[in-house]
């Protein structure tokens, strides 16, 4: 996908349909960086996909005008994360900004080797069951679990089934505080990076949380795509949603008398779509909608202009 850019002097003057991807800082909210891409955009009409905590960096998706309503029917599922692992500690939180609640003994860090590191995380591939962080933005009663955790209140969550595709350890440094060890991963939506890290320590006797986390990959966007806010605000770049379709699902380009029904949202008798969703495009290379066979039928399930 090629971005389409424009230099800041003009940044405020942009009014499009597409998908930015952010290289999202630590310390940010996701939250904060959708204000920051609206300011940029000149558009209030901005959204994102796959939040991501404010110690964490890397790619978030955010679309704009229109493409807020792409966003949900883009193939985001599978991620791709780069972490650091802390053994020795675990926190309140599964992660480094939480209260450390237990420290292992010197002893028992000692036994801890590489080989037994790779037996555990291999344990962890595959189809598991995760107790996602009490800290999640799961609901409990209406309530997000971190909220309840921050108001003192005791959280319990249930396991869900998650699938860690790719989980490498690529480093493992010794150190004062306890084993760093790097990782990376590639997971389903829903997975918890943080339990991970605090599974594997309970797995080898030591306890662990997260100390760094870094997206490198949300479904098709990845790092080689990302901007960083600074350089969005140099040069805003984004991909027109006709590109991001197109790379996304088949593509059927209508004739006029086409375009004219999928333009109102009618459906299309006789025509033949692959399953799942096809992108339908006008004559003149516009996204329309996007449409999937519903017996002789093609129906649409998003129509993108009016």
């Amino acid at each position: 996908m090629s971005p389409t850019t424009s230099d800041s002097l003009a940044a405020t003057m942009i009014v499009a349909d597409g998908i930015v991807v952010v290289d999202k800082p630590a310390g940010l909210t996701s939250h904060t960086v959708v204000a920051r891409i609206r300011k940029l955009a000149g558009t209030r009409k901005v959204g994102h996909a796959g939040t991501l905590d404010p110690m964490a960096t890397g790619v978030l998706v955010v679309g704009l005008n229109r493409a807020t309503r792409l966003l949900g029917h883009l193939q985001l599922a599978d991620k791709s994360y780069d972490a650091t692992i802390l053994l020795g500690a675990s926190t309140s939180t599964d992660d480094r900004e939480g209260e450390i609640v237990t420290t292992a003994s010197v002893e028992a860090l000692a036994s801890v080797t590489v080989e037994g590191i790779e037996a555990a995380v291999a344990g962890f591939r595959g189809e598991i069951s995760q107790v996602p962080s009490k800290v999640s933005a799961i609901k409990v009663d209406g309530k997000r679990a971190y909220e309840r955790v921050r108001a003192g209140e005791e959280v319990a969550l249930k396991a869900r089934t998650v699938t860690v595709s790719r989980y490498d350890v690529v480093d493992v440094r010794p150190g004062p505080s306890g084993i760093e060890v790097d990782v990376s991963v590639d997971c389903s939506s829903g997975t918890y990076i943080r339990a991970l890290a605090r599974d594997l320590g309970t797995e080898l006797g030591v306890g662990g949380h997260l100390t760094m986390l870094r997206r490198t990959r949300v479904g098709t966007f990845g790092m080689s795509t990302a901007h960083t806010l600074e350089e969005l605000a140099e040069s805003f770049s984004y991909l027109p949603i006709a590109e991001v379709a197109a790379d996304t699902f088949p593509r059927y380009d209508a004739d006029a008398e086409q375009a004219a029904a999928i333009r109102t949202g009618r459906p299309l008798p006789g025509l033949k779509l692959a399953a799942g969703q096809t992108a339908m495009f006008d004559p003149m290379g516009t996204f329309l909608a996007l449409y999937e066979p519903h017996g002789p039928l093609a129906k649409p399930t998003a129509v993108f202009v009016s």
